[in-house]
């Protein structure tokens, strides 16, 4: 296999503003690359959608837990007699700790290797999960969901920053919107288990609610293992691939990818830092988490609002996050197939946009008309973060870019997130007409700054010279 071995020689090979062709240089063979492509995506996209999907069932249980059994009076706040201010609090405190720990978790994983890092993660925050349904009071509640915050913070960008390291940027946004729609299947599925996990209320004297984190957290905590043992780090190191492949799949990707063995050094950190275009990309993803945030943790509240109760409501989360599903991977596979993913996330924002208004102005008691409009809201809101995600990894031109750029994206939704989780008000149930037309002014506002990058972009194409390598669109 080919070896880079010294630092001029990563700096020479990794995002490059220039292209020269030498008569030496590696030729890719095209029908090898795909039979590659395809093992890669059979070793590495289903693993990666199974952890996040339990790291969602994890996080976003909560919202089930707080209606499980409302009918009863056995409900996660009936329980801790929590107040609808101190459940937003406890939603509150894991976003602040997910934006405290999400850029040196991805530090962490390039330090540690992406399986052990991802391993490690996964059994906290499973403990974490299992230590929830030992919750007693408000404050054991937030605590512990500092706590699951903490570990859970870094997985989604470590999953995203980790693709950069085997895949090239017109192949990420479908891969990033399967792992992403296992949110969406996490949603689905956590209300299923949620309805039956409502059925154990009262089993060994403990409220459902309480089996529902017992019982999710174990998966995790199990899998753990099998990541240590089996999840891939870096193409150089595959040890699953001949040398041959090791070798293309290092090949395929330099100048346009990151370097597993590729080191950090603080001025590509500093020039990270001090790049004014990424913060116009952190300005759409604060945009889109205020509706991403709201839809997956109040769900279950929005739903029960519509005028379904009980474990009702739990069985009516479940078609929102299944469309959302087909069309997140749908408008995903077109923004890289086209190579618009300016307008392929611009134009879900506006669609978001104009749905979380006409669920705002649609009269509260129709309730039919607003959960048809609900499941198009969630679709798109969760449509619009692969193309973006895509968008930002294909233009950070080298590895120190990536490893902060991606977690400090992420990090700065979690801004977005915290507004999310105060503007649905209980008191304005079944209307929620706060929540909506905030969603709407986001999803609105993060649909003309995409539109401004992408002008920025194509205004900087312009004056490159032959040669120079083009910003992605």
């Amino acid at each position: 296999m080919a070896s880079i071995s010294s630092k001029e020689d990563v700096e020479k090979n990794e995002y490059t503003s220039k292209s020269p062709v030498s008569p030496s240089e590696y030729v890719v063979d095209v029908a090898a690359e795909r039979r590659l492509v395809r093992r890669l995506d059979i070793r590495i996209v289903p693993s990666s959608m199974l952890i996040y999907l339990l790291c969602n069932l994890d996080r976003s249980n909560i919202g089930n837990a707080r209606v499980l059994n409302s009918d009863t009076g056995d409900s996660l706040q009936q329980s801790l007699n929590l107040s609808s201010h101190d459940y937003t609090t406890a939603l509150m405190i894991f976003l602040v700790a997910y934006f405290i720990f999400e850029t040196p978790s991805n530090y962490l994983l390039k330090r540690f290797t992406p399986s052990r890092w991802i391993a490690f993660l996964m059994f906290s925050w499973g403990a974490m999960t299992m230590c929830l349904g030992a919750a007693n009071s408000y404050s054991s509640l937030t605590a512990i969901r500092f706590l699951l915050g903490m570990f859970e913070a870094g997985l989604f960008p470590g999953l995203v920053y980790f693709l950069t390291f085997w895949y090239k940027p017109e192949e990420r946004a479908l891969r990033v919107a399967l792992i992403l729609a296992s949110a969406t299947l996490a949603g689905a599925f956590g209300g299923a288990i949620a309805y039956g996990v409502g059925k154990m209320n009262g089993t060994a004297n403990l409220e459902a609610w309480r089996w529902l984190f017992i019982l999710e957290a174990i998966p995790s905590c199990v899998l753990a293992f099998l990541v240590f043992l089996f999840f891939p780090d870096y193409p150089e190191t595959a040890k699953w691939l001949s040398e041959a492949e090791r070798e293309l799949a290092v090949e395929r990707i330099k100048g346009v990818a990151s370097l597993g063995h590729a080191k950090i050094t603080w001025q590509e950190a500093k020039e990270t830092l001090m790049d004014w275009r990424l913060y116009l990309h952190y300005l759409v993803y604060i945009c889109v988490s205020v509706p991403f945030s709201s839809i997956s943790l109040f769900t279950p509240t929005i739903v029960s609002g519509l005028g379904y109760e009980g474990l009702s409501a739990q069985l009516f989360t479940v078609p929102p996050y299944a469309v959302a599903y087909f069309i997140t991977c749908t408008v995903s596979w077109l923004s890289d197939k086209l190579e618009a993913r300016a307008y392929v996330a611009g134009g879900s924002l506006f669609i978001a946009g104009i749905t979380f208004i006409i669920e705002g102005v649609l009269e509260p008691t129709a309730f039919k008309a607003r959960y048809g409009v609900l499941c198009l809201a969630v679709s798109f809101s969760f449509g619009s973060i692969p193309p973006l995600l895509s968008w930002l990894t294909a233009n950070l031109r080298s590895t120190a870019s990536t490893t902060l750029g991606v977690p400090m994206n992420v990090s700065m939704g979690a801004l977005g997130q915290i507004i999310g989780v105060y503007i649905y008000i209980s008191k304005e149930a079944p209307g929620y007409p706060t929540g909506h037309f905030t969603n709407a002014a986001f999803a609105l506002l993060g649909t003309a700054c995409a539109l401004l990058l992408r002008l920025i972009y194509v205004r900087r194409n312009k004056r490159l010279g032959p040669g120079e390598k083009k910003w992605r669109l």
